[in-house]
C-alpha cells in the first residue's frame, strides 16, 4: 500500500506543478460541510444517496408540511378553521416527535405559540355557533 500512496503523491504534485488545480469551482471558498451528527452512522451514506437522488428523510418532510400548516392558520379567519388546523398541527407535532425520537422545537423562536395564541381565540359559549 506504501507504494501507492508514494505514486498517488507524485501525481497529484505534478498535476499541481501543470496548473491542473487552477481553475477548480470553489476555488478559496470555505468548504461546506454538512451535520449528518444527528444520523445513525450505518445510515448516513444511504441518506446522502437519497437526498442527492431528490429524496428528503420523512422526519424533514413532516418539518416541512408543519411549517406549511402554520402558514395556512395565518389565512385562516374562520374559528372552526383554526381549531381544526391547531388538532392538526398538534398531530403533525406528535408524529414528527415520534418518528424523530426527539421533539421538535418550534417554541425556539415563540412563532408556533404566538401564532396560536393570536389566531385562536374560542367562544366562551360552547356549543352556540
Amino acid at each position: 500500500m506504501l507504494n501507492f500512496e508514494i505514486i498517488a503523491e507524485r501525481r497529484i504534485q505534478q498535476a499541481m506543478k501543470d496548473g491542473a488545480f487552477d481553475n477548480l469551482q470553489g476555488k478559496g471558498k470555505p468548504l461546506v460541510f454538512e451535520d449528518d451528527s444527528m444520523i445513525p452512522p450505518d445510515l448516513r451514506m444511504a441518506y446522502k444517496i437519497l437526498k442527492n437522488a431528490g429524496f428528503i428523510p420523512p422526519a424533514i418532510q413532516n418539518e416541512r408540511e408543519i411549517q406549511h400548516a402554520l402558514d395556512m392558520l395565518d389565512q385562516m379567519n374562520d374559528e372552526r378553521e383554526r381549531y381544526a388546523q391547531v388538532t392538526k398541527l398538534n398531530l403533525m407535532i406528535t408524529k414528527g416527535n415520534m418518528m424523530r425520537q426527539r421533539p421538535i422545537y418550534l417554541e425556539a423562536d415563540q412563532v408556533y405559540y404566538r401564532k396560536v395564541v393570536e389566531k385562536v381565540k374560542l367562544n366562551s359559549k360552547r356549543g352556540k355557533s
